[in-house]
């Protein structure tokens, strides 16, 4: 009788090194991404029902309004100081910056702003303006700074238009 010899069969083993290798590649990747994906958050003052002092009343408030065809930019105390019609179906973002930059040269103390955006207005429209008077873009010495403007933004809601300046669409 033969007898017969069985192979010893042993597993093999199981080899993590290229499964190593991409750990180290792709660790690092992640983490340098990670430095570039931030969000920034923007502190905003909403309104309470509570009424206002003597002292807030007679303090300057700037507001910006926006309307579906226009932006308005008024005080308290003088009323409109421009209204900015929208060019070719867009609001004209350049002139209220620069309208903007003119109220910041008669009160540099001044930090707030309040912003009335209508029903109608869409989430980049207010966005837009909101970046618009937080600050702008200066050179100074050879490079360029973000100078600010009204960065402390209040949010409120839009009063209804005056009859006489509303589009009429036949």
């Amino acid at each position: 009788m033969r007898r017969k010899h069985r192979r010893l069969q042993s597993e093999a083993d199981l080899d993590i090194t290229p499964f190593m290798n991409l750990m180290i590649v792709l660790v690092p990747v992640l983490l340098l991404n990670m430095v570039f994906a931030h969000t920034s958050v923007l502190e905003l003052n909403f309104p309470t029902g509570d009424s206002l002092s003597a002292q807030q009343a007679e303090e300057l408030q700037i507001q910006v309004v926006i309307y579906e065809d226009r932006l308005v930019v008024a005080d308290n105390q003088g009323g409109v100081i421009k209204n900015i019609p929208q060019r070719e179906g867009e609001y004209d973002f350049v002139l209220l910056k620069d309208v903007m930059k003119e109220i910041k040269s008669r009160v540099p103390d001044k930090k707030d702003v309040i912003i009335m955006p209508s029903r109608q207005t869409s989430y980049q429209s207010l966005v837009s303006v909101m970046d618009t008077v937080r600050s702008y873009e200066a050179v100074v010495a050879g490079s360029v700074v973000e100078a600010e403007l009204f960065p402390e933004i209040s949010l409120g809601d839009a009063p209804a238009q005056p009859s006489g300046s509303a589009e009429v669409s036949s």
